[in-house]
């Protein structure tokens, strides 16, 4: 839905073919990162998105670890969700779930012109040096048709059949946990006590895991990634599951065994930390969970897959409408490969010290600040930074900074390349330029007051010019 929307926003319509008879149902909540909701700003969605997160969820909660929801409190990981980053983005992180999220997008991928055909699977595809062609069949009617495109993304999941079709392997730590989500209803709120939480990490003699509940605390949902013992723990919750059992955990959890829950559903998953070997094949490209999975710490994952639909689809535009010559799509496994996969560590090393210490003895990469990984990714071999640091460096994400009241610098950034700089740079007629006359702005982006820097449709540095324009 993110590609399809981007590419529309960029000038190019799609076809999506979902197997799904419509949008998510699962109420799966996601953290949406600021780099993510900045996106969503580019495209028209993060007002809607920020409303409907607010309709949810509590807002700047706290993600901490409990023994329980009604016992001990560990630790907290984070004491407020927006605390401390507001300066860095124009955009809040918020939670959403995927059952209010993906309506949204729906939604304004069609008003951008995509053509979205639900309950529709791809039976098969092939390709040759001109395109793409795919063979669709409707679930229910059984229609059948024949499709072509120059391009194809893959965007069907972590069991991508398209991969597997490609024979693309996947790499890195493999499935470490056959895991549990258990949706319920049921007045958990006094057992919040007041607390504004976002995230609620539980760690007991009975089971590792995470809350999420809904607003007014009569809906959630519980994941459980292990059983048992913290040093030799059962990582096959799936296993032998009853109804029974279910009730048993979230018991566990919740601390308290008389407060009346209902279950709902319960849903299998696995935790797993893995990257395609490659990001394309051909005209046919990969993205989102099809080109990596991750364990849902750090709230990473959904966040990835949007930020490889944006630099694709920015670079799909400017080659189908002329603009750039088709080996500027070589940079997309080039440089969304390299972040993806450090991404995937960063949110297994989440994952083992927050919840799986079982699994240190494998090793695990130091965990980066939360800034480094969610707006610090670089794309000139440096990989991430803290986002102060980059200062507009070719291949960081262009700072943001308030020019004026609800205004910021990448509010000016368009569909095509922009210049930012000084008053001195006249005269330039083939790309949009925006002479930024805010004291604060050349120290932002390491120029002097004469100086400039080229930016990208994805709002990343192309190229920086630190004094005067060559032409005066």
């Amino acid at each position: 839905m993110s590609s399809a929307m981007l590419l529309g926003h960029y000038g190019v319509g799609s076809l999506v073919v979902e197997h799904h008879r419509g949008t998510a149902i699962h109420p799966r909540a996601a953290q949406i990162t600021q780099r993510t909701m900045e996106i969503f700003r580019t495209v028209g969605v993060e007002q809607i998105v920020r409303r409907r997160s607010a309709e949810q969820f509590v807002q700047d909660g706290a993600i901490m670890g409990v023994e329980s929801l009604a016992g001990k409190e560990i630790a907290y990981y984070i004491a407020n969700l927006n605390e401390g980053i507001r300066d860095l983005s124009p955009c809040e992180r918020v939670f959403i779930s995927q059952s209010l999220l993906e309506p949204l997008l729906k939604q304004r991928a069609e008003e951008l012109g995509a053509d979205l055909r639900f309950a529709t699977e791809m039976t098969s595809f092939e390709q040759d040096d001109t395109g793409v062609t795919a063979h669709i069949k409707h679930r229910d009617t059984g229609e059948t048709a024949t499709v072509r495109a120059r391009y194809m993304i893959a965007a069907d999941g972590a069991h991508s059949r398209v991969r597997d079709r490609l024979r693309i392997p996947m790499q890195g730590r493999g499935v470490f946990s056959n895991s549990i989500t258990i949706y319920f209803r049921g007045d958990v709120g006094p057992l919040l006590r007041g607390r504004n939480l976002s995230v609620i990490y539980v760690i007991n003699p009975i089971l590792r895991g995470f809350f999420r509940i809904e607003i007014p605390f009569t809906s959630g949902f519980l994941a459980v990634i292990a059983l048992g013992d913290p040093e030799h723990p059962n990582t096959d919750v799936s296993a032998g599951l009853t109804d029974q059992s279910c009730l048993d955990l979230l018991h566990a959890a919740l601390g308290v065994d008389d407060i009346p829950v209902k279950i709902e559903d319960v849903m299998r998953w696995q935790s797993e930390a893995n990257t395609a070997e490659r990001f394309r094949e051909g005209n046919i490209f990969l993205a989102g969970d099809s080109a990596h999975v991750m364990p849902p710490y750090g709230g990473f994952g959904g966040n990835t897959g949007v930020q490889d639909a944006q630099n694709l689809a920015w670079k799909l535009a400017s080659v189908l409408q002329g603009k750039a010559a088709p080996e500027l799509l070589d940079t997309y496994e080039r440089e969304r490969r390299p972040v993806g996969e450090f991404t995937v560590e960063q949110a297994y090393s989440r994952y083992v010290t927050r919840t799986a210490p079982y699994l240190a003895s494998k090793g695990f990469q130091p965990v980066a600040h939360d800034m480094n990984v969610e707006l610090g990714y670089c794309y000139d071999g440096q990989l991430h930074e803290h986002p102060n640091e980059s200062k507009g460096r070719p291949g960081s994400r262009a700072p943001h900074l308030w020019l004026s009241e609800g205004c910021s610098t990448l509010d000016l950034l368009g569909r095509d390349y922009v210049l930012l700089a000084g008053p001195q740079w006249n005269g330039i007629t083939d790309i949009q330029v925006h002479r930024i006359t805010e004291p604060a702005f050349p120290a932002a982006y390491g120029i002097t007051p004469s100086g400039a820097v080229l930016v990208r449709p994805d709002g990343f540095i192309a190229w920086r010019g630190e004094g005067a324009p060559p032409l005066v």
